[in-house]
């Protein structure tokens, strides 16, 4: 069993020993409410023991990790996560300890195993959404190195930044993270302070595809500002594929505009590491988090 837990949405998966789905279900998640969670996720954890057998797995993707010195939850943008033993509360709750991994790097093992990434050695997984995640896969395993947070690329200062680039702080209580920049609230929020105009991401990629020179200028932004980050992404990690997941990688112009740029700032003579769209969409973590028992 698998468990997505978003901050908007969670979504519940179970499959059967081939990776096929036995069940799916999604349902809103009570984000503000840390008790509501818990008791969320023991109602479906119960609900498919009861229905699969007592012998059912679970693994839970969530946004932040989970401090290997302190053991509490940290990083979260679902904030009220924060600062609370959340594997210990689960434990105690469904009586069996489930297996926890950050949402992004639920995200990249479900690509590397059994989606667009299936074959590439080394796997760099990026979500760009509400928030900007990522996960690290080699080999068909995560990385997740002694602080747990491999691949969290998106609270690293946007590369070669630009006057045009604005400027914005964090959730993170840093300045000029790359999530600023790339996550669906960091781009509307980033158009309003230049163009004094208030539209959501959505509604300035529609207006681009209309003809509207703000959003159109905009966008060509966007491109530049992903390609600088997945540039030193490649320069450090060199990764064999790299795969966007997440509301902002249904951009479909993303992919025909940034691996051109990406000459412009990689360290190489040439480029060629392939920038995908996830295979299984927005449900790619949930499938991840199930693999977590593999």
């Amino acid at each position: 069993m698998g468990i997505d837990l978003g901050g908007t949405k969670t979504e519940v998966l179970v499959l059967d020993a081939a990776r096929q789905p036995l069940y799916r279900q999604r349902c809103a998640t009570p984000a503000q409410d840390y008790v509501a969670i818990l008791e969320l996720v023991a109602a479906e954890f119960e609900q498919a023991r009861s229905r699969f057998g007592s012998d059912i797995t679970l693994g839970i993707g969530i946004p932040g990790a989970i401090s290997p010195r302190s053991g509490l939850l940290r990083n979260s943008n679902t904030q009220s996560l924060n600062g609370h033993a959340l594997l210990q509360d689960l434990e105690s709750r469904i009586g069996c300890q489930p297996r926890i991994e950050n949402d992004a790097n639920c995200f990249a093992l479900s690509e590397a195993l059994g989606g667009v990434a299936q074959g590439y050695r080394v796997v760099f997984g990026v979500i760009i959404g509400t928030g900007t995640g990522g996960g690290l896969v080699v080999d068909g395993k995560l990385l997740n190195g002694p602080h747990r947070i491999t691949g969290e690329w998106g609270h690293n200062p946007l590369p070669w930044r630009q006057r045009a680039d604005g400027i914005s702080t964090c959730y993170c209580g840093k300045r000029a993270c790359i999530e600023t920049f790339l996550s669906g609230p960091g781009m509307a929020r980033n158009f309003a302070r230049r163009y004094r105009r208030k539209m959501d991401s959505a509604g300035i990629v529609a207006a681009a595809e209309q003809g509207d020179a703000s959003c159109i200028e905009m966008l060509e932004r966007y491109y530049d500002q992903m390609a600088r980050a997945l540039a030193q992404v490649i320069n450090i990690i060199d990764p064999d594929a790299i795969v966007l997941g997440g509301g902002m990688s249904n951009i479909d112009s993303i992919y025909r505009q940034v691996p051109r740029r990406l000459r412009d700032y990689v360290f190489s003579d040439f480029v060629e590491t392939p920038i995908l769209k996830a295979q299984r969409g927005d449900s790619s973590g949930v499938f991840g988090a199930a693999l977590l028992w593999d």
